[in-house]
This record gives structure tokens, sequence and C-alpha cells, in this order.
């Protein structure tokens, strides 16, 4: 959940519908590319242990933060560190996910139902809204910070339905989350941003993924 460490940037000036659709275009491709990437993480590190997870976490946001300076320098770079960041986020939540799976099949497949259902609404509202949405990202930054801390004290104190209420207002945030940066690919008007903006949906997804992971594999009442 650190969707503060994508790259965020709006440019000035109102966009035209043609370059509002290629970059729509473009984003939406890199995000297909990375989910696939990181299926196939997913996949390859079923049976990796905790430790190599953390290992591939670190790597996956050094990635994540590679792409701002390699932007100044090679488009080609950025896309090719976005790739690796999908693959490598894959391999580090790759245990979580087979640990669901092993309890639960059925839930991988609810919980990415529920997901494109949940990316589809609120991302097209955040497209199709005429509202400035950047007060609405602020008040997540810091409803994320809560929760951060929340799932601190979950770790150390038994609190009933905490992992559900966790799953629950996490899905509130990135919903928030989801739409805004849905506004800013309408907004945005420079291809190169197309990267960066794919690297905040994509945080988006996975991040409602893991919460509808949570909710449908019946573990939060543990």
């Amino acid at each position: 959940m650190t969707e503060s460490v994508a790259y965020q940037q709006q440019y000035a000036g109102t966009p035209s519908r043609d370059q509002v659709h290629t970059l729509f275009a473009q984003t939406m491709a890199y995000v297909a590319a990375t989910t696939a990437l990181f299926a196939l993480g997913a996949w390859l590190g079923r049976d990796l242990t905790g430790v190599v997870g953390i290992i591939a976490f670190i790597a996956a946001f050094a990635c994540l933060i590679g792409m701002r300076f390699a932007a100044r320098t090679s488009m080609q770079l950025t896309v090719g560190l976005l790739g690796a960041f999908g693959l490598l986020i894959g391999l580090a939540v790759a245990p979580t996910v087979a640990y669901y799976g092993s309890m639960d099949p059925q839930a991988l497949w609810e919980a990415g139902g529920a997901t494109a259902l949940f990316i589809a609404g609120f991302g097209a509202a955040g497209y199709a809204t005429r509202r400035d949405l950047t007060v609405v990202a602020r008040a997540c930054f810091w409803a994320l910070v809560a929760l951060i801390v929340f799932g601190i004290v979950l770790i150390f104190v038994n609190i009933p339905g905490g992992a559900l209420i966790y799953s629950i207002l996490g899905l509130v945030i990135f919903a928030g989350y989801t739409m805004f940066d849905f506004q800013r690919l309408r907004q945005t008007q420079d291809i190169r941003s197309a990267p960066f903006l794919a690297a905040s949906i994509f945080l988006d997804i996975l991040n409602v993924f893991l919460f509808f992971l949570s909710i449908f594999s019946g573990q939060e009442g543990n």
C-alpha cells in the first residue's frame, strides 16, 4: 500500500481529445502488461519463502523509484523498469496469494472479479467527473497512513473483526485513489507520463485485489 511512491504529476493546459485517447490507450496497455507480468511472477514465486518475497518487494519498489530517474533519459528504460516492477511485485506477494489459494481457491477468482468491477466502476466515475479530486487524494493519503498504523496495532492487539474493518477501510481509501488516478489520466497531456500513470493504477488494482482476497477468503475472522 505505497501509492504515495508512485509518480504523480499533472501538466498545465487542457489536452485535446486525441491526446486523451492516445494517453488512455497507452497507459492501459502498460497496465495490462504490468498485470500480466505480476501474474507471471505470482505463479513463478508460488513456492518462494517469505524472506525471498521481502527481497523481491524491496527490489520492486527500487524499480518504481528508478523510473523517475530513467524518465529523464530513456522512455524505453522507464517502461522496462515498470515491467520489472510488475514481475518483482508478483514474486513478492506470491507467498500470500499461494496461501490464500491453498485455503480457498475460489477466493482468488472472486477477488479478481470483484477487483475488475471495482476498478471499472470507480475508474469510470473518476474519469467522468469534472470535480477536482486533488483534495480527495490528499485525504486518502492521510487515511492510508492511519490505516497502516491500524494494521500495526492489529499485529499486537486482537480486535474482533479487525481484519475485516481493515480491508473495508482499505477499499474505501483506494476507491478515492482510483478515481483520482483516472481523473489524472483524462487531464494529463504528456504521453511520457503513461508509465507513471500505469504504475499508479496498477498499485490501485493490486491493493484492491489483496483487500478483496482477504475478505473473500474468510481469513478476516481469524
